[in-house]
């Protein structure tokens, strides 16, 4: 066959990327949980016939880069490919069949035209809770996989059209809400629906053998430019390590090493140095890390590369078997994200070597993800679940931008209007936090607080959070930013200091949490600071007198700033960054 005309490329890869986000507007429109219909903590995307990733929506990357990880695992190891019907939906949510955590199931079905198999349509949705030893199923106890929830082997969720009710009822007898899981679940099957009528309009209109060529087509070319923006780095050789607090059960540091080796258009890297994996369910499975590493290099490389499985193809990466980063199975991987994002800020630190004017200082780089577990009068579960962020690293552009949820995670957040509405908490602080941003001569962004009181009579809480102990680093001279911590004041009055992973601390109504959140790095020595925009982020209040004049060296700054506008108020909750003056 000819090689397919270009305009016609570009029309049909636009349309596949069209058709996951038709898949994702049908699930953000018809979800029942907060954490899917506000946090939009899900994906989905396109495959060609063999499984490999071709568009996407404008989602999760962490959950995006790996879904080609976890098909290809389904299709090797349980449900050949040969074997898939018209109407097939397999599921799981095993992170040692490619997936990511229990909370995440993925569901994907294949796309027929004609008898012929043209494509694949996948999803994955963070669902509330799927049973385990905490409410929202992050359980900071757990050794071993089987404390985290149910796990769903690769099967046909849906066969041949027909619902496999005896599994889905199943699923919802493990799980503490499941209301919202079943809603959650059929907006899954219902947005497969929508892509693969979308993905078989496609085939129709410009025949399948068109449609499997501009799929080759646009593999080959994002791995072109890929190649491309390798090539423009200098060749060379950097190290880099970065260390995660604990894994929630000692207080034994990890440690994550990389060394990238760049050599032409193709780029190395290896995790030989990273710790072995730990006790806690902080540990990565290889299609996790992988993810995390082709996230940094994507967002290292630009912006304007097809994000697909042709962009893999120059990348290698070695990840010792038993590692932090390829834990073996039954390892606890609930909490991955606490050393996910870590993983790409230790790749973005050797890139630093390499390129220094691409990379930022350290965001905040983790998913501050809390859970409250509550029971109604009328004896029903609840489950407050949310995700907070930080401040991003100054860069050699200009300040870092603060409370951004972006990156790797890219949720949003739930307003807090609607979540008081919803369960019985009341927001009593919301905003930035002063002086959490690294001092640099480009500023990090701010971190944020955010405080709740509990109206409950009773309930619990549990945390995974991270940077307790080490803070984002900076670059060029630039400052670390701040650490994080989470308090509860207690309605007599007494306060406790938390650790940064923890299940199940009980709460009384009229408790108190208050959750603060790191900044980012500095980028640049703080002194040589523009006057001018620290005196604007001391007249927003977004840094202190005492910080101008002991880390920006702006004593004259610092006397002149005679009122300072306080951070940290309850907020106007639907702003989408989830930041608040």
């Amino acid at each position: 066959m000819s090689p397919i005309d270009p305009v016609r490329l570009e029309v049909i890869r636009n349309a596949l990327v069209a058709a996951a986000e038709e898949m994702s507007i049908t699930i953000w429109r018809t979800s029942r949980s907060t954490v899917v219909r506000e946090i939009l903590d899900f994906s989905t995307a396109v495959f060609d016939a063999q499984g490999l990733n071709i568009a996407q929506s404008a989602r999760i990357p962490v959950h995006l880069n790996s879904m080609s990880d976890c098909l290809k695992t389904i299709l090797e190891q349980y449900i050949p490919l040969e074997s898939w019907n018209e109407g097939d939906v397999i599921v799981t949510n095993d992170p040692y069949a490619g997936g990511q955590h229990l909370p995440d199931i993925q569901t994907f079905r294949p796309v027929f035209v004609d008898g012929e198999r043209v494509g694949i349509v996948g999803t994955l949705c963070h669902h509330v809770d799927v049973g385990g030893g905490a409410a929202g199923s992050y359980y900071a106890a757990a050794t071993e996989i089987f404390h985290e929830g149910i796990r769903i082997p690769p099967l046909r969720l849906v066969d041949k059209g027909t619902l496999n009710t005896g599994v889905f009822e199943m699923l919802l007898y493990n799980v503490r809400q499941p209301d919202e899981t079943r809603g959650d679940l059929n907006a899954q099957i219902a947005a497969l629906g929508i892509g693969a009528r979308a993905v078989a309009r496609i085939a129709k209109k410009y025949g399948s053998a068109n449609l499997s060529a501009a799929m080759s087509a646009i593999l080959d070319g994002s791995e072109r430019m890929m190649r491309a923006a390798i090539a423009a780095l200098p060749d060379g050789t950097a190290s880099f390590v970065e260390t995660v607090d604990d894994d929630g059960q000692s207080d034994t540091p990890i440690r994550l090493e990389i060394t990238i080796t760049k050599t032409g258009d193709t780029i190395a890297l290896d995790f030989a140095g990273s710790s072995p994996q730990v006790r806690g369910p902080v540990n990565n499975t290889p299609a996790m890390t992988c993810s995390a590493v082709y996230y940094a290099l994507l967002a290292a490389l630009g912006s304007d590369i097809p994000a697909n499985s042709g962009c893999y193809r120059p990348v290698s990466v070695n990840l010792p078997k038993g590692s932090v980063v390829n834990a073996q199975f039954p390892a606890p991987v609930v909490g991955r994200m606490v050393v996910n994002h870590r993983i790409a800020t230790c790749v973005f630190g050797a890139l630093a070597q390499i390129a220094p004017e691409r990379i930022p200082a350290a965001y905040y780089a983790i998913s501050y993800v809390y859970a409250v577990s509550l029971v109604q009068p009328n004896a029903k579960r609840q489950v407050y679940f949310d995700i907070e962020v930080g401040g991003w690293g100054g860069h050699a552009g200009g300040d870092g931008a603060s409370a951004l949820s972006c990156g790797l995670h890219n949720n949003t957040n739930a307003p807090i209007e609607m979540v008081e509405a919803k369960y019985p908490v009341v927001f009593t602080r919301y905003g930035l936090l002063p002086d959490t941003g690294g001092a640099g001569t480009h500023r990090g962004g701010l971190g944020l607080v955010r405080e709740f009181r509990l109206e409950a009579a009773e309930g619990s809480l549990s945390t995974n959070f991270e940077r307790f102990r080490f803070p984002p680093y900076g670059i060029k001279g630039g400052e670390p930013g701040s650490l994080s911590s989470t308090t509860v004041t207690h309605a007599d009055g007494t306060t406790e200091s938390l650790n940064s992973k923890v299940s199940g601390i009980p709460l009384s109504a009229g408790d108190l949490v208050t959750i603060k959140t790191s900044g980012g790095g500095g980028y640049g020595d703080p002194k040589g600071r523009d006057r001018a925009k620290l005196a604007e982020d001391l007249a927003e209040g977004l840094v202190t007198p005492e910080a101008a004049r002991t880390l920006y060296g702006a004593p004259e700054l610092a006397a002149a700033a005679a009122t300072v506008k306080t951070c940290g108020s309850k907020a106007p909750a639907r702003a989408k960054t989830g930041v608040a003056a």
